[in-house]
């Protein structure tokens, strides 16, 4: 199973936040919220959640609801993971 934490730090990583991501907690904004949370770096974190946990996300799979928080992508990563 994928923990919350293991999301956050890919996160941290692709959008380079350093110590900003230590704040970000399951109810975090993302979209809309994160200036660097752009639609290119939905692409790059995509990318490395699927190298990180070998799984395989489809293009209509890929909706504003999953990256709505923290959270809502953390358990997107989940049902992907267990699927």
């Amino acid at each position: 199973m994928v923990t919350l934490d293991q999301v956050k730090q890919i996160i941290g990583e692709v959008l380079q936040l350093g110590s900003r991501i230590d704040e970000f907690d399951a109810d975090t904004p993302l979209l809309g919220s994160v200036p660097e949370f752009d639609s290119m770096a939905v692409v790059m974190v995509l990318t490395a959640l699927e190298d990180n946990f070998g799984m395989a996300v489809d293009d209509d799979e890929i909706s504003a609801e999953v990256f709505e928080t923290v959270g809502s992508l953390y358990q997107f990563v989940n049902e992907k993971v267990a699927a």
